[in-house]
This record gives structure tokens, C-alpha cells and sequence, in this order.
């Protein structure tokens, strides 16, 4: 099979590496433009170290950029982690069209935080998607999906990480076989039961206290390792990172408190008080600062945050 990888960062190294070990022949590589000061992307060096001609075009949508693809002469083009907009005129190039990853079931979570969002939504299962990229927002017909649990104290790092990322690969791989032998079935996303979300941002990570403990857990770990969810502590920004849940058995248990209480600070962390329980959390960062122990943070007993 002769692909073409488009894509960027560690899940589009994976993807190269995947198909080269299985001696797929990997005509070329399109990637994001270098951006100034940004760190080298571990899928261009690594195609470059392996002598693979690696494009960088602004917009695939460009004369330069699809008459590129064309000269490759790709059977299928593969789409492992793209934030730029492939158009339909960049995607019918190759033999059998591209294929595209999403981590989520789609038609849930479409968008580019789906991962933190089905976190902080509480579901219990999310998985990834293989499908055929349209002018919609991942709103093209899927090839593949598989499905994932989210464990009660996953992150997002963990669920990309350690669930997601190497299935994703391997859904990849599965998807461009039956596209190529003509053994796909595609099918139509149901648009009754379409999501969409953006970005998670600071708007979006905000903590608000009041809300139910199962909601403040569930944002802080949905925003973990970014962009982190925070609160206020007097002046400063505090961000929360790694936590735990402990639900308040008894009114007796939170009596005297306030919603936002700090009210311990220990070797397990800083416990905080939300409606219905408490989040102790041990690892945060202070404005744009280093994340640190959150025992490090200065923060003391008795301090409401969000106030």
C-alpha cells in the first residue's frame, strides 16, 4: 500500500512508524507549519530522519499543496491528528480518497476538545472514530469506530494517553486495509444524536464551587494536564491538577464550612470543600507558574478560594 501521512505531533509519528513496520511505503508526509519558538514535531523529524519528503503548506486547500499530493501518487491518504482544514478537493486525490482519526463515537463530542468534554460531562465511555473527511466538522461518514471506558479517576492525559492513542493507531491501520481492499462499509453519522463542543479554554475550566462535587472532579480531571481547571486564591490564579473525590457522608461532616474552604492542607494534599464532598488535590500551579505539590503552594487552611 503506498500513503500518504497527514498530520502532526506524537500520535502522527506513531502513525508513520506503524505502517513503515508493516512495510507499507509511505510515499510522503504533510504536517502543520513550523511555528516560531515551537518545539521541532516529532512527526517531521521523524520522517525526515527517515528521508521521507515532508510538506508544510499553509492551507491544503492551496494550488501548491494539492499539486504536491497529486505528484505522490498515494493509494489513501491518512489523517492522524489534523487541526487544518483538508477541503474535498485536497481529500479525492489519493486512489481511495483519506481517512481521518477523531478521538470520540461520533457523532458525539465533535470538535477539537472531545476527549476533555466527555470527561467533564461524566460519561463512562468514549472511543475513537475512523472516518471519511467532509467539509463538516467531523461530520463524514465512518469506517471504524472502537470503544473505550472512562474510569472513574481517568484524566484526559490517561484516556489519550493510555487508552485512546494506541488504539487509534491501530484503528488506522485496521481502516486503510478495508479501504483499500474494498471491504469498507461506511456509515452515515446519525445527526438526531450530533454534539459539538470547542475548545476548552478559560471560560470553560472555570470552577465554580457551588456546583455538585461530582461536577467540580469531573472538570478538574477533564482539564488534566491542560489547560487545567482553576479557581482564585485572593489575587492569584490556582490551577488544580491531580485529585481525588471524597464524598460527604453526613451534614455533620461539612458543618462550619464554606463552599471553597480550604479546609486542610497534609501530606495527601489540600482538601477543598464543594457541594456534596471534598477534592483533595495534590498537585496545582499558581498563576503561570511551575506546577508544584500543592502542599508547596502557600495556601493555607481556613483560605475560600473563588471568593
Amino acid at each position: 500500500m503506498r500513503i500518504v501521512i497527514v498530520g502532526q505531533q506524537a500520535f502522527g509519528k506513531a502513525v508513520l512508524e506503524a505502517f513503515i513496520a508493516r512495510g507499507d511505503q509511505v510515499a510522503g508526509v504533510f504536517a502543520a507549519p513550523e511555528r516560531p519558538g515551537a518545539r521541532p514535531d516529532p512527526l517531521v523529524a521523524t520522517a525526515q530522519e527517515r528521508g521521507l519528503t515532508v510538506h508544510r503548506h499553509g492551507k491544503y486547500s492551496s494550488d501548491e499543496a494539492k499539486q504536491a499530493l497529486t505528484e505522490l501518487n498515494a493509494d489513501l491518504g491518512v489523517m492522524a491528528y489534523v487541526l487544518l482544514f483538508a477541503p474535498p478537493e485536497f481529500c479525492t486525490i489519493p486512489k481511495h480518497g483519506m481517512i481521518q482519526f477523531h478521538p470520540s463515537l461520533l457523532p458525539l463530542h465533535r470538535g477539537p476538545s472531545s476527549i476533555p468534554w466527555a470527561i467533564i460531562r461524566g460519561r463512562s465511555e468514549t472511543g475513537l472514530s475512523i472516518f471519511r473527511p467532509t467539509p463538516g466538522l467531523d461530520e463524514g461518514p465512518v469506517v471504524l469506530q472502537k470503544r473505550v471506558p472512562i474510569g472513574p479517576d481517568d484524566t484526559a492525559g490517561s484516556l489519550y494517553f493510555d487508552k485512546i492513542f494506541p488504539l487509534g493507531v491501530e484503528a488506522l491501520v485496521q481502516a486503510a486495509d478495508l479501504v483499500v481492499s474494498g471491504r469498507a462499509t461506511e456509515t452515515t453519522q446519525d445527526e438526531s444524536r450530533a454534539t459539538y463542543e470547542g475548545w476548552v479554554r478559560e471560560a470553560e475550566s472555570h470552577i465554580q464551587w457551588a456546583s455538585h462535587v461530582d461536577f467540580v472532579y469531573d472538570l478538574i480531571r477533564g482539564c488534566n494536564p491542560a489547560p487545567g481547571a482553576w479557581t482564585t486564591a485572593g489575587e492569584r490564579k490556582l490551577y488544580l491538577f491531580d485529585a481525588r473525590k471524597i464524598i460527604a457522608p453526613t451534614f455533620g461532616a461539612v458543618r462550619g464550612r464554606k463552599i471553597g474552604e480550604v479546609v486542610s492542607v497534609g501530606e495527601a494534599g489540600m482538601r477543598i470543600l464543594a457541594q456534596g464532598g471534598y477534592v483533595e488535590v495534590s498537585r496545582v500551579r499558581l498563576d503561570d507558574g511551575p506546577k508544584i505539590a500543592a502542599t508547596e503552594a502557600g495556601i493555607a487552611e481556613g483560605t475560600v478560594l473563588g471568593g
